[in-house]
C-alpha cells in the first residue's frame, strides 16, 4: 500500500515527536512489572480513524493539531482565539532500520561526523539487544520501565517502550523465501568496501539458503538486466555462486531502472505462501534516470499490492545515499540495514536472516496518550520521520511499519513529571494488520509515575542504560538538546562499563565509535532542557 507516513524535515520534528510518546505510552504497557495494563485484540475495529483511548482531562480532551478548525466556543467574548492548549496525544508508525547507526560507526571509523540529517536516534536505539518478553504468536508484547535521568537532568526521566514479536524461528523452520536481489554495480560501486562486499555477502547467503528457497539475480548500472532468473537452490547453488562471481562493476547508478526490473523478476517468480522479497544491495548513489524515490516505486505499486513483495535494503560504502535508501524501503513496506564488512554480513545474511525475511505484522502504528494531570512535558528521541495523523491511527490504508520475526522496537522518552504527580502516565495502543489474513488487532495498557522513579546510572537495568547511552550518543551528533545529556567523553566512559558488564560486544564497539565521535569534536558537549508543557520541540 502506498506509504503516506513519512515527512522529513524538523519543521514536522515536534509533531512526529509526540506521536511517538504517546506511542510509547502503548508500549509501557509492561512485563516489566512496574506497570499495569490490559489489553485486547480488536480484529473488528477496522477504518474508524478515531484516536485511540486517551488520557482524561481537559487539556488532553481539548488539543489542537496543526492546521485543525477551531470551534466557535473556542473564541472569547471579545472575538480573539484562545491559545490551544498543549497536545497531549501522538500517533507513529513503528521502525525497525538500523542503517543509520550502521553507517555512523563506518563513518566514524574513516575519520569524519556523520552528516546530523543521517542521524536517527530510534535507528541507533533498535541496534542493540533489549531483552523484552515475547509472545507465543504473531504481534507483540509490549513492556515498560524508565529511570530518573540523574544529576544532570533534574527532575527529567528516561521512560523506555518497548514492542516485541515472536523469537525468530530456525532457518529449517521458516517458510521457504523467493528473493529478488537488484545488485548496483555501478562505478561507484568498484571499491572491495562496496561490490566486492556484496559478492562476499551474497556468496555467504548462497550458502544459507534452504534447497526450497529461489533467488534471481539482477544487475543494474545505466541500465539494468536479469542476470539469473527465478532458480530454485536445490542442485544449483554453484550456478548462482557463478552468476554472483560474474558481477563487475560498470557506468553510472540508474537505481529506477534495477528496482523496476527487480520486481517484473519477483512477480515472475513469485511463490504462494513464501517470503517474497526484492533484496537492494547499493549505495543508494542515484545519478541516472528516475531519482526519486515516490516515483521509482509508483511505478512497481501494482506489483507490491497485489502480490505483498517487500523491499529489503542494504547500504554498502563511505559514501552511501542514506536518504534515498531509507525512502525507498519505506515505501516498499520494507526496511533497511547497512553492512561495512564480511562480520557484519555474516550477521545480517546468516544470524538475522529470518527475521529479515518473513513478516509478523504489516502496517504498526502506535497511539499514545499522556495524561496533563501528571506529565508536565515531553520529548521522543527520534522517530521524527515517523508520524501518523491521530486520526489515520486506526484507518488501516494508511501505511504503518512492518516488523519482523525476533524483532524489537524501542521508543525512548524524556519526560518530566509535574511536582508530586503520582499515578497514571500514559495510556498507548499499538494497532497493526495480520500478513496473510489483513485482519486488524491490538493492543492496549498503561504505565503508572511507579515505573520511573528509580536512578538510571548504575540502576538494575543495563539494558536501559545501554538504550540511553546510544539515544544520548545520536542526539549528540544531530546537535544535541536533550535535558540531562552527558557529554560523549562522560557517554564514551559509561559504554566501557557497560560493555564489561554485560560482555557485549556490540556496546563495546558503541563505546568506540562515542570515543571517536568525541575526539573528532573536540571533546565538547552540549546539554538542553527545553521550556513550556506538552511536547518539546
Amino acid at each position: 500500500m502506498e506509504r503516506r507516513t513519512r515527512t522529513h524535515g524538523r519543521a514536522r520534528m515536534c509533531r512526529g515527536v509526540l506521536g511517538l510518546l504517546l506511542a510509547g505510552g502503548v508500549l509501557l504497557t509492561g512485563c516489566s512489572g512496574e506497570g499495569t495494563g490490559s489489553k485486547s485484540s480488536a480484529s473488528d475495529r477496522r477504518g474508524a480513524p478515531a484516536p485511540a483511548p486517551a488520557a482524561t482531562g481537559p487539556a488532553a480532551e481539548s488539543g489542537a493539531k496543526d492546521g485543525a478548525k477551531e470551534p466557535d466556543d473556542a473564541k472569547k467574548g471579545d472575538g480573539l482565539k484562545e491559545s490551544a492548549p498543549p497536545d497531549y496525544l501522538s500517533t507513529f508508525a513503528l521502525d525497525v532500520d538500523t542503517a543509520s547507526y550502521g553507517y555512523a560507526r563506518r563513518t566514524l571509523a574513516d575519520g569524519r561526523l556523520p552528516g546530523p540529517r543521517t542521524v536517527r536516534p530510534e535507528e541507533f536505539v533498535n541496534s542493540f539487544r533489549q531483552g523484552y518478553r515475547r509472545p507465543a504468536g504473531n504481534g507483540f508484547t509490549v513492556s515498560v520501565d524508565g529511570a530518573r535521568a540523574g544529576a544532570g537532568g533534574g527532575d527529567w526521566s528516561l521512560v523506555r517502550v518497548g514492542l516485541a514479536t515472536r523469537a525468530a524461528p530456525s532457518s529449517a523452520e521458516r517458510p521457504p523465501a523467493a528473493l529478488t536481489f537488484v545488485v548496483d554495480i555501478s562505478g561507484s560501486m568498484a571499491a572491495s568496501d562496496r561490490l566486492g562486499l556484496v559478492k562476499t555477502s551474497l556468496g555467504i547467503l548462497t550458502d544459507e539458503l534452504r534447497d526450497d528457497d529461489s533467488v534471481s539475480l539482477v544487475t543494474f548500472s545505466d541500465e539494468a538486466k536479469t542476470v539469473l532468473p527465478m532458480t530454485r537452490l536445490r542442485d544449483h547453488r554453484g550456478r548462482i555462486h557463478d552468476a554472483v562471481d560474474s558481477m563487475e562493476p560498470a557506468d553510472s547508478t540508474n537505481v529506477g531502472a534495477g528496482v523496476r526490473r527487480g520486481y517484473e523478476e519477483a512477480v515472475d517468480g513469485h511463490r504462494e505462501g513464501a517470503s517474497n522479497r526484492v533484496v537492494l544491495l547499493s549505495d543508494a548513489l542515484a545519478n541516472t534516470g528516475e531519482t526519486d524515490a515516490d516515483a521509482i516505486l509508483e511505478r512497481i505499486g501494482s506489483a507490491r499490492r497485489e502480490y505483498g513483495i517487500t523491499l529489503f535494503g542494504v547500504g554498502v560504502g563511505s559514501d552511501y545515499g542514506d536518504a534515498l535508501m531509507e525512502r525507498l524501503t519505506d515505501k516498499g513496506d520494507g526496511h533497511t540495514t547497512y553492512v561495512a564488512d564480511e562480520e557484519q554480513a555474516r550477521k545480517v545474511f546468516v544470524d538475522q536472516l529470518p527475521a529479515h525475511l518473513e513478516l509478523t505484522a504489516r502496517d504498526a502504528k502506535a497511539q499514545v496518550a499522556f495524561d496533563p494531570k501528571t506529565v508536565e512535558k515531553f520529548r521522543l528521541i527520534g522517530y521524527e520521520d515517523r508520524k501518523v495523523a491521530d486520526e489515520d491511527f486506526r484507518d488501516d490504508s494508511v501505511d504503518g511499519g512492518e516488523v519482523g520475526p525476533g524483532h524489537t522496537v524501542t521508543a525512548l522518552y524524556a519526560v518530566r513529571l509535574r511536582d508530586g504527580a503520582s499515578g497514571h502516565v500514559a495510556t498507548a495502543t499499538v494497532r497493526w494488520l495480520d500478513p496473510t489474513s489483513r485482519a486488524a488487532h491490538e493492543e492496549t495498557g498503561a504505565v503508572e509515575t511507579g515505573a520511573v522513579e528509580g536512578r538510571l546510572w548504575g540502576g538494575r537495568s543495563t539494558r536501559l542504560q545501554v538504550t540511553a547511552v546510544a539515544a544520548y550518543f545520536a542526539d549528540a551528533l544531530r546537535g544535541g538538546g536533550l535535558p540531562g545529556a552527558p557529554g560523549l567523553g562522560e557517554l564514551a566512559s559509561r559504554a566501557k562499563t557497560l560493555a564489561a558488564s554485560t560482555e557485549d560486544e556490540s556496546v563495546a564497539k558503541l563505546a568506540t565509535a562515542i570515543g571517536r565521535a568525541d575526539r573528532l569534536r573536540g571533546g565538547r558537549g552540549d546539554t538542553g532542557t527545553g521550556t513550556g508543557e506538552g511536547e518539546m520541540d
